[in-house]
């Protein structure tokens, strides 16, 4: 039996927050009411977390997340998840607004992601 993902908010904005994917849009549960849908108007950019990203000194948005202040040690975690549990896909969000998250999430989430974010 394989690792699930967890498909949550794992550090960052909405930190603990449950993710998802409702009639092929990807969404943080933020309140029962209204989830915040990721797209093109609320994303400013994404990045998939791998060994390799994390190491990576030109990735700008791994650099700002997974070695920056925001994770801490969680952030020395994160930057291998993707690469070892098959199906778990780590992803770094930029929002518009400034916000950053790091989502674990599973394939279904990633590619309705990469769906409303081409």
């Amino acid at each position: 039996m394989g690792i699930v993902a967890k498909n949550m908010v794992i550090a960052g904005e909405y930190q603990g927050k449950g993710v998802g994917v409702s009639f092929g849009l990807p969404f943080i549960n933020t309140k029962i009411t209204k989830p915040l849908y990721l797209d093109k108007g609320t994303v400013e950019s994404y990045e998939v977390i791998t060994e390799e990203t994390r190491k990576s000194a030109a990735s700008g948005i791994a650099r700002g997340i997974v070695g920056g202040a925001l994770l801490g040690p969680v952030g020395l975690l994160a930057g291998g998840l993707s690469a070892k549990n098959k199906g778990t896909v780590t992803l770094a969000i930029q929002f518009k607004d400034g916000g950053k998250s790091l989502i674990e999430a599973d394939d279904k989430f990633y590619k309705a992601l990469m769906q409303q974010m081409f």
